[in-house]
């Protein structure tokens, strides 16, 4: 009755012209820089930004004849749309990569990149969102484990909240990474790109143990956490296990703000490990953080440490 609906049209090089540039810009980010897929969408969408930029407001111009006072009103433009200190460093680290991207290639005879401002970002500046630690207890106590859908989501939260281990990371356990007998598990894929081993505790371990055996698919699949939706097989992106965690939070009472994932969790947890008083070198190796200075991050809010640090004041008590 009507085939034009069920043709998939592929966009050629007419319908984007910036696609070849893009393509080995994408490959540069990957041979050259070392992205993973994930970092390298986000610094090719603002490429492709600053390259929508130019043709619009300088048609037909070659991006070899691009000067410096286009590259800064570029610059001004993205920023006017950007409204928080990360978003505004992120627009300009991405300009920034770009520009040195051509300089690379040969695509233009000046490295532009030198003339992108900075943006004023101070580390620390902000308290990392977090929960009560009783309110994650909470939510995860409020999983019924009678489904294999409740059981599954039980044992994800647990090991987010027990382990520390981002999105990415929880995706990629394997079967075969969970060694029962030491309580560990083997954590691959970290966004430092550097494996490393987390404790599992009882509890956890004993909730893996319960999915596997009871709520778990049978598909030949190596991956530990399969999605009930069919096609049934791992997660393929961060969003259904976000959406898991907002979930079981939201049915345990807890009211969400903006952030509200696997991080939350994390930093939830990096919180309360900090209030007991657990070194900080030790945070850091579960967290898996390279710079003991990340996780310095989870010390501010630790009130009552920092109030018996603090110096009495000069002039005394007012």
């Amino acid at each position: 009755m009507a085939p034009e609906r069920f043709i998939i049209s592929v966009p050629s090089e007419e319908d984007d012209p910036d696609a070849p540039l893009l393509a080995s810009f994408s490959d540069y980010l990957r041979r050259v820089r070392g992205l993973e897929p994930k970092s390298r969408e986000g610094v090719l969408l603002g490429g492709r930004r600053f390259l929508d930029w130019c043709r619009h407001h300088h048609p037909g111009q070659d991006i070899e004849a691009l000067t410096a006072k286009q590259v800064l009103a570029a610059v001004e433009y993205r920023l006017s749309l950007s409204t928080t200190s990360g978003s505004r460093t992120a627009a300009t680290s991405h300009i920034r990569t770009f520009l040195r991207f051509l300089y690379w290639a040969g695509r233009h005879h000046q490295d532009l990149a030198r003339i992108v401002p900075r943006t004023p970002s101070w580390r620390l500046a902000h308290l990392p969102p977090r929960l009560a630690w009783d309110d994650v207890r909470h939510a995860i106590d409020a999983i019924g484990a009678t489904t294999p859908v409740g059981i599954r989501d039980r044992a994800v939260l647990l090991l987010l909240a027990t382990t520390g281990i981002r999105n990415g990371e929880l995706r990629a356990i394997r079967l075969r990474d969970i060694d029962w007998r030491t309580g560990e598990v083997f954590v691959r894929r970290t966004k430092g790109k550097r494996d490393r081993v987390v404790p599992l505790l009882e509890e956890t371990g004993a909730a893996l143990a319960d999915y596997i055996l009871r709520a778990r698919p049978r598909v030949d699949s190596p991956y530990l956490f399969l999605s009930f939706t069919p096609p049934v097989g791992p997660f393929k992106c961060a969003a259904p296990v976000s959406r898991i965690v907002r979930k079981r939070l939201r049915h345990g009472g807890v009211e969400l703000g903006r952030v509200a994932g696997a991080h939350l969790l994390r930093h939830s947890l990096a919180t309360q490990l900090v209030g007991q008083r657990r070194p900080i070198n030790e945070v850091a190796d579960l967290l898996g953080h390279r710079s003991i200075n990340t996780t310095a991050l989870y010390v501010k809010v630790a009130a009552s440490q920092l109030a018996e640090v603090a110096l009495p004041f000069p002039g005394g008590v007012v």
